[in-house]
């Protein structure tokens, strides 16, 4: 089981990552746009920011910051969703950086899927490294658990090393360590290979407590043999939990294992479910069908839910419950993170409906 601190901390949670702003043109293809929203995200952050603002936990983020304008809106945004930002400073030379990495991610609608690229080039978060937190630091304060991602891994040799250096302080501080894999082909093409990107993830993971990632992630992440994920379209959880005893024996650390189920019908209809393994027991959700407005960080909110049922001490399926309705409830707003109330997230992941409420 979960060894969870319960003595006080300053800190419940803390994620290290990479912060980005994301321009959102909502239907409308980049190509077309005239106008966009400017959203700002992150994996790993994104999960602090939900923990803070619907969950109304204490949270921080470790992560690169950039002295210019575009990092100034990034600050603010952290502030407004009430994390604790724990900055490495860089200064931008007023032509080519280092930068805060721009997504773009229109929406999509109906059958025309939703499309994402970026602009990485010269991040800031990609030079991050050991040394750069004092760790000793940060964890002699108190922090209930610690949390990274494959998005940030895959960023540069460097960033995968300060996850592995942060966890390893966590450890010794008596923190939760987890980790999303979080698999995405655009970015393991920086670090050159899919083998060195399963080098990297699996160095990390043999530091975790918890993973959170489908099939695809556990294979193409971990190198955890698996059925073909190309050619599975149905939310059946047994092909999930049919490789963890494979990630056990990788990985005995390991105490739980989650991930969200999602078959997509449209851009804007899904069947939407989610699964734990936890110290030897399986946990399987409802389904829902969700009418998707944006479905960027849905699965982050998954993990918020989930993470904040744990940390308070909720059993596993009612914690699995939070995370999965919090997370279908994240599709439902524009931008990455929530937007939802904890009274919405425990009515939903009781069985609550979409009843008017007056």
């Amino acid at each position: 089981m979960l060894n969870i601190r319960q003595d006080a901390c300053e800190l419940d949670f803390l994620s290290l990552g990479a912060l980005v702003h994301r321009l959102d043109p909502g239907i409308i293809p980049f190509r077309k746009t005239r106008n966009f929203e400017v959203h700002v995200s992150g994996g790993e952050y994104n999960v602090a920011a939900n923990l803070s603002d619907c969950f109304g936990m204490k949270t921080g983020i470790a992560t690169a910051m950039v002295n210019y304008p575009i990092g100034e809106i990034v600050q603010r945004v952290v502030r407004e969703m009430g994390v604790k930002p724990i900055y490495k400073w860089f200064e931008h030379d007023g032509v080519q950086g280092p930068n805060i990495a721009t997504v773009y991610s229109d929406r999509g609608h109906g059958v025309r899927a939703p499309v994402v690229f970026y602009n990485r080039s010269n991040e800031a978060g990609a030079r991050l490294k050991p040394g750069d937190f004092d760790w000793n630091k940060i964890f002699s304060a108190g922090v209930r658990w610690f949390h990274s991602g494959g998005i940030f891994a895959a960023l540069s040799p460097t960033t995968s090393e300060l996850i592995v250096e942060g966890m390893q302080a966590a450890k010794s501080s008596g923190a939760i360590c987890s980790f999303d894999l979080n698999y995405r082909a655009k970015l393991w093409k920086i670090i050159g290979s899919e083998a060195k990107g399963q080098e990297m993830c699996r160095k990390i993971a043999s530091h975790c407590d918890v993973l959170v990632g489908n099939e695809e992630d556990l294979q193409k992440g971990l190198g955890i043999q698996g059925q073909d994920v190309e050619a599975k379209s149905t939310l059946d959880p047994e092909a999930f939990f049919g490789m963890i005893d494979r990630v056990r024996e990788s990985f005995p650390n390991v105490k739980l294992v989650a991930t969200t189920l999602r078959e997509v019908h449209s851009t804007n209809r899904h069947d939407w479910a989610a699964v734990i393994w936890y110290d030897g027991n399986r946990f399987v959700s409802p389904t829902c069908q969700l009418d998707v407005v944006c479905r960027i960080g849905g699965g982050d909110g998954f993990a918020a839910g989930l993470f904040y049922g744990m940390l308070t001490g909720k059993e596993p399926e009612q914690a699995l419950r939070l995370g999965w309705a919090h997370g279908a409830l994240l599709t439902t707003f524009p931008g990455d993170v929530t937007m939802a109330k904890l009274p919405e997230v425990e009515a939903l992941a009781k069985g609550g409906t979409a009843r008017v409420q007056r």
